[in-house]
């Protein structure tokens, strides 16, 4: 298959970010079918069909983020069907490129397509940058809408100075905010210390005192039930870590505090950029491996 045989676009399941993929897509001069829609049939200026359809009549297969659930259903949140492939969609898959989030967890639904030609778009390095603002920007609006005070002034504690973490941490501090980060790295003690914020080892954090908000962004239980018990009852934490996160919630509220799970902020908050997003890094992966 050449770059220039992917014509027609068929995307199943997905929410917002789906729906701006797809017009992104149209920009781009080509066809889109969009499956897993039902809620939406008939409102929009965009082609919704049936998932086989979408599947059957298309060049290559776009699923969502997530692409699955636990039951090996399609993340549908436009459709009241619990849309599980069959043998014949499958089947068709294997003959066309197909765009997943999550790859390994959707073989696992689906390990007769173990051998298609599958592609994580979510693992692409491309694709965790350019998430890291509409996140980071998404972790504020957050902020903004629990927390009671104002953004300057604020104390602020992030845990992680990954992608997400140094756009956050230069976000707030130019709002003026107080800024602290948590790392490990001494590369990013030094960077931390460059850029005028205060800093912290999270190896060593004991208690978490004297800050209005704290927005974790590292996927590892960091707020267990033992740091929670040292964390100031009106501090508002902020979740932003991918799945296991960082937050014990069931033991954040047996103590009374404020925290907050959030997670796909680009989806939610920013669901234009995101589809833009996903369009250029699929746009990449093509350009790549289909010369």
């Amino acid at each position: 298959m050449k770059k220039s045989d992917i014509r027609t676009f068929g995307i199943v399941g997905g929410d917002k970010r789906q729906l701006f993929l797809a017009r992104a897509i149209s920009d781009s001069c080509c066809d889109v079918l969009l499956g897993g829609f039902d809620k939406l049939a008939g409102t929009q200026e965009q082609t919704f069909t049936d998932v086989k359809t979408a599947i059957f009549e298309s060049d290559a297969v776009i699923f969502p983020l997530p692409s699955v659930r636990t039951d090996r259903s399609i993340n549908t949140p436009f459709s009241d069907r619990t849309v599980i492939l069959d043998t014949e969609e499958t089947t068709e898959l294997m003959r066309k490129p197909v765009f997943v989030s999550m790859r390994d967890r959707f073989i696992k639904a689906y390990p007769e397509l173990k051998d298609a030609h599958i592609f994580d778009y979510a693992a692409k390095e491309e694709f965790a940058i350019l998430n890291a603002l509409p996140t980071a920007e998404g972790a504020l609006e957050c902020a903004m809408s629990n927390f009671e005070g104002t953004i300057s002034g604020s104390k602020c504690l992030i845990v992680g100075f990954g992608r997400i973490g140094k756009l956050l941490a230069k976000i707030l501090s130019s709002l003026n905010a107080d800024v602290t980060v948590c790392a490990r790295k001494e590369s990013d003690f030094a960077y931390i210390t460059a850029f005028g914020y205060k800093s912290r080892d999270t190896r060593k954090l004991k208690s978490v005192r004297g800050y209005d908000i704290v927005f974790n962004t590292v996927p590892s239980m960091i707020f267990d039930k033992g740091l929670l018990m040292n964390t100031d009852r009106n501090t508002l934490i902020i979740d932003l870590a991918s799945a296991p996160g960082g937050v014990d919630f069931e033991s954040a509220h047996r103590y009374r505090l404020d925290a907050v799970r959030a997670l796909s902020l680009p989806g939610k908050c920013a669901p234009k950029t995101a589809g833009e997003i996903i369009k250029t890094t699929i746009f990449n992966i093509i350009k790549e491996v289909y010369r």
